[in-house]
């Protein structure tokens, strides 16, 4: 089965680079992957959207994701300013960093048929890292919402891109973040 997820976040909240640790855990599962970016003028602040593939089989299809499965908003302050839920299938799941919970982030999100779930993701990296940087945090909702890779080899490919110190706070943000992901459900 094929699922596509985007990423709605800003330049420099590493939007790119959890797409594709996303897709590297996945291909170490034996899955086939594609993460790519889209993004206007390049420069720090401005919206950036990630896409990630995963699939049991060959992908042969090479554009842009308009209907994902999963929408991931690593920046909250873009829901109002981009349709983060454009496209997204029917009963998808939408992952949110956020200090709201699940029911009033879907009051603001406004009328959309999706399981949403939220995580205060920048309070778990200030509290691990000890700065706002929480695009890893957000790995770890997605994955306990949705499996798409395993939590092992999410943890392989941080501790690989991020060695020593810096991947071991990061797979502590991971996994405090996949604890404290709540639904709506």
């Amino acid at each position: 089965m094929l699922v596509e997820v985007r990423w709605h976040g800003r330049g420099g909240q590493g939007i790119v680079t959890v797409s594709r640790m996303l897709a590297q855990a996945a291909l170490l599962d034996g899955k086939y992957v594609q993460a790519f970016p889209e993004f206007g003028p390049e420069r720090r602040g401005a919206p950036v959207t990630g896409y990630t593939r995963i699939s049991d089989e060959p992908i042969v299809i090479h554009s842009q994701i308009y209907n994902p499965h999963i929408v991931v908003v690593v920046d909250p302050t873009l829901i109002g300013s981009v349709n983060v839920t454009r496209g997204l299938v029917p009963k998808g799941l939408i992952a949110a960093h956020s200090d709201k919970s699940p029911g009033d982030l879907r009051k603001m999100l406004g009328s959309c048929d999706a399981k949403v779930y939220t995580v205060n993701a920048m309070r778990i990296a200030l509290d691990i890292l000890g700065r706002p940087i929480y695009n890893t945090a957000m790995l770890g909702a997605l994955l306990k919402i949705a499996p798409l890779a395993k939590l092992d080899s999410l943890i392989k490919v941080v501790e690989e891109r991020f060695p020593g110190p810096v991947g071991e706070k990061n797979v502590a943000v991971i996994k405090r973040a996949y604890e404290e992901v709540q639904g709506d459900e």
